[in-house]
């Protein structure tokens, strides 16, 4: 062994640390990129040694006829595109390279690897370190017959065979990339199997079997459950057993998979991941632990057709007028999947092919409110306007503290955005990301806030406005509520946010911009932005005895606002205007209205009796809303 390896485990230190972060062990960009995504779980990973749920199948279920393909067996999977950036050249020299840190040798160039190796102090690029998979080039020169390849790419799988003895307790990452390199080792032996021209793998390798043997025993004992982690490690699992005809195998893994998916996406196509992005890949992973447990000839039963169609339908909603997908939780920029046959054809396609979703509006149990004000049946397709609100259960996995936030995408423009999310590279803006800053809430920063359960008081939808109430208690002491109302013809959004405390608090509502915009506060209650094919008018509208002021942030650090992350390694500066008001109680009264540039936008206010009214003015367009002393927001005209 080289020197290093006698330098000691020093990440045993980190466990804790790293545990806690639980990075980047869910896959790569959704659409095939080398854009690196979901970095993993937060603290609820199930503890190391926890039971798996009784398992369903008493047997293994027969393949349905016809629906065995006809290429059988489990198939290598791909390396996840992390072989991009490491070309065979590199991996032979031992260097390892992963998202936007420049390459780096992480062994002697003999294939003798320092698994330590931590130059960038980044947990996603040590785990990924950890996965093999950056040996893609290696393992396909192997297959093609080279030689070379095949001893320096098999010399690297021993090595971390023998530096990282089961049950890999002394380094976090070596367990949590267990079902990706579980995979890469299945991967290895299929190309020495061809490049060999045999059908049993020589006695020489035999180490190869026992480590994928290994691989299968660890995650038999430490199953991560209903999760995407639990559904990889399950379909790797699987391939184990498939790879040796091992019933037991393959009956644990199916077990496991119909237990979990009824919990990974509920009756109505929610998942559980409190992430957009995360429900898009969910969608992907299930159709593929189906595929490979037919390709081996079982059935896995109906239960992951059914919610996968159900999750179809739902991806359909969450996705905006112009094809992007709504960044909520965990959630890069992209575009959405096109699913042949589905809802999600139809948005994808921009309305051009595919079914149409069957409602404008949903509200679903699993915390998500999406509306739309049609999907082009009186205007184009891409001149529709569409919102989502969060509500629900406290954010945990991929979720973020996000609860009553509104983000708008006007005729196809995004007009009120969630910044996205940083990935987990330790940093203020990780910290400010998730938090209730980076969304367009009301805020109590003179409060130490906490994440809470929300609950959905009551909504009501109209052919041209929908309506909802919410409220929660953000910090100890301090209640919260939000009536919004968003409108179609004019397409805009009106927000009252009512907060209330014992003591004097600075309440601010946060209405968070694309980038691009340029942003000019005109007064107290007025501010514009403009930029590209939209011009935006923010009112705080005066109401009550409270007067507010009007403010802008972009580009801001330590504390970290006024960003944009499009992924994990990008950020852009993104202005957020916010509405504040100090006291007690606090009644913000916000109007969001997206305009063409130059269009004329006013408003005015006056009382009648008990009721409040404001008249709005959008271009040639005129509506007034009503609202109670309750905070009842509602359509007039």
């Amino acid at each position: 062994m080289a020197a290093h390896k006698g330098e000691g485990r020093r990440r045993v230190s980190g466990t804790v640390a790293l545990v806690s972060a639980c990075v980047l062990i869910c896959g790569i960009a959704f659409t095939g990129a080398i854009v690196f995504l979901m970095p993993g779980e937060q603290p609820q990973l199930a503890p190391v040694g926890t039971a798996p749920p009784t398992e369903r199948l008493s047997k293994l279920p027969p393949a349905a006829p016809g629906a065995k393909p006809a290429d059988t067996g489990y198939r290598c999977t791909g390396y996840s595109g992390l072989q991009v950036k490491i070309p065979l050249p590199a991996m032979l020299n031992d260097t390892f390279a992963w998202g936007n840190n420049p390459p780096y040798k992480v062994g002697n160039g003999a294939g003798d690897i320092n698994w330590d190796s931590d130059p960038y102090k980044d947990p996603s690029w040590h785990l990924w370190l950890h996965s093999l998979r950056w040996l893609g080039n290696g393992i396909d020169a192997t297959r093609a017959g080279n030689k070379e390849a095949m001893k320096h790419t098999l010399t690297i799988v021993q090595d971390w065979t023998k530096d990282n003895p089961f049950p890999w307790k002394s380094d976090p990452s070596a367990a949590e990339s267990t079902m990706h390199r579980t995979n890469v080792l299945i991967c290895v032996r299929q190309a020495v199997l061809t490049a060999l021209h045999a059908k049993t793998l020589p006695a020489q390798y035999k180490w190869l079997d026992d480590a994928l043997l290994t691989h299968a025993r660890y995650m038999i004992a430490h199953w991560s459950g209903n999760r995407n982690h639990g559904t990889d490690e399950s379909i790797a699992l699987f391939g184990v057993g498939c790879t040796f005809g091992r019933e037991d195998l393959m009956k644990t893994a199916v077990g496991r998979m119909n237990t979990a998916v009824v919990q990974s996406i509920d009756p109505e196509g929610t998942t559980n991941e409190q992430s957009v992005g995360y429900a898009g890949f969910n969608y992907g992973l299930w159709g593929r632990a189906a595929e490979v447990v037919r390709r081996c000839g079982v059935e896995p039963g109906p239960a992951i057709d059914a919610r996968r169609k159900l999750l179809a339908d739902w991806m359909a909603l969450a996705t905006k007028p112009n094809g992007e997908l709504f960044q909520i939780g965990n959630t890069t920029q992209e575009k959405a999947h096109n699913v042949p046959g589905t809802p999600w054809e139809f948005v994808s396609s921009l309305g051009k092919t595919g079914p149409r979703p069957d409602r404008r509006t949903a509200v679903f149990k699993g915390g998500y409110i999406f509306g739309h004000t049609g999907w082009g049946e009186t205007r184009p397709f891409t001149q529709e306007s569409a919102y989502s609100i969060r509500f629900g259960a406290p954010a945990k996995y991929h979720g973020h503290d996000d609860h009553m936030s509104i983000n708008y995408n006007w005729h196809g423009q995004d007009v009120l955005i969630d910044p996205g999310y940083y990935g987990y590279k330790k940093g203020d803006m990780q910290d400010w990301a998730p938090s209730q800053a980076a969304h367009n809430v009301m805020t109590v920063p003179t409060a130490k806030g906490k994440p809470v359960a929300t609950r959905l008081v009551g909504s009501v939808s109209t052919s041209n406005s929908d309506y909802y109430e919410l409220t929660d208690e953000p910090a100890r002491g301090i209640t919260r509520t939000r009536d919004a109302l968003v409108l179609k013809d004019p397409d805009l959004v009106i927000a009252l946010d009512r907060g209330e405390s014992p003591s004097n608090q600075r309440y601010e509502t946060l209405w968070h911009l694309a980038p691009g915009q340029n942003v000019t506060v005109q007064s107290p209650t007025t501010a514009v932005a403009t930029g590209g094919k939209v011009q935006t008018h923010l009112f705080q509208i005066p109401f009550g005895a409270v007067n507010g002021t009007t403010t802008v942030e972009q580009g801001k650090t330590n504390p970290a606002q006024g960003w944009y992350l499009p992924d994990i390694f990008h950020t852009t500066p993104a202005p957020v205007v916010k509405f504040t008001q100090t006291g007690r109680n606090a009644r913000i009264l916000s109007v969001i209205a997206p305009s063409a540039a130059g269009e004329k936008v006013a408003y005015s206010t006056r009382s009648a009796g008990t009721s409040f009214f404001v008249d709005l003015t959008v271009g040639a367009k005129k509506v007034t809303v009503k609202v109670t002393p309750d905070g009842r927001l509602t359509r007039m005209n």
